[in-house]
């Protein structure tokens, strides 16, 4: 049975980096463009040198893993998502649910604004950061419980040896997630599924949604932002 060389399944996986990296959308001004792509194209090589076909695993998965962990590793290097930006979006979890806690309903965005000092320009800077969270880690950015904020752990995590405890919390999130993302408006569950289920990039989804890319990801940060303070409300 004839096997492909390195060289001819790298070019078989080049559209797999290419869609990875778009997913990831880091806003990084360090980095040109392509830069990105290329070290990604290194997490493939690793992808394929280190790949076990006994382990029954898709090999697009399991290298989509590795494409993902090279970027992230590379960019967290020169992270750029400043304490400063970090500080704001902790602030604005905090208005958001003293707001909430006052007016005892869903408040807007104006008084948010409101609340925080700030203008419209400036909240959707936050919901940017946000997205920018999600897109590293979603799984930290929702369940994170910390006041410090989300970090950006690794997301190349060991889940063969996962205890009992951690499977039953992993159900546990899974369990609220689904109930959480029930309570979104249509949009708001057609963003999510477009970006994590459909895994289509930024600017195909403002094509599908005819607005712009900065507009897709300021909703889909308002969105984790929302899908966060109903799973905590979930897992209360």
């Amino acid at each position: 049975m004839y096997e492909m060389s390195m060289e001819e399944e790298i070019m078989k996986y080049l559209p797999l980096v290419e869609r990875v990296v778009n997913r990831i959308g880091i806003k990084n001004h360090e980095y040109e463009p392509g830069d990105l792509f290329n070290i990604g194209v290194i997490g493939l090589m690793d992808a394929i040198h280190k790949f076990d076909a006994s382990k029954k695993v898709p090999f697009e998965s399991y290298a989509a893993i590795r494409i993902r962990g090279a970027v992230i590793d590379e960019v967290r290097k020169n992270a750029k998502l400043s304490r400063y930006k970090m500080a704001n979006v902790n602030a604005y979890y905090k208005a958001k649910q003293d707001l909430e806690q006052t007016l005892k309903r869903e408040v807007t965005d104006s008084e948010v604004c409101t609340e925080m000092k700030i203008n419209q320009s400036q909240l959707a800077d936050i919901f940017d950061s946000i997205h920018y969270l999600a897109s590293i880690s979603l799984e930290d950015t929702l369940f994170n419980q910390e006041d410090d904020g989300v970090e950006l752990k690794d997301t190349l995590r060991d889940t063969s040896t996962k205890s009992a405890e951690e499977q039953l919390l992993d159900t546990e999130h899974k369990d609220a997630l689904q109930h959480s993302i029930e309570q979104l408006t249509e949009r708001e569950q057609l963003l999510l599924s477009l970006y994590y289920k459909e895994e289509l990039t930024l600017r195909e989804i403002a094509e599908v949604l005819e607005i712009s890319i900065a507009r897709v990801s300021q909703i889909h940060g308002k969105t984790i932002s929302k899908l966060k303070k109903l799973i905590e409300e979930e897992m209360a």
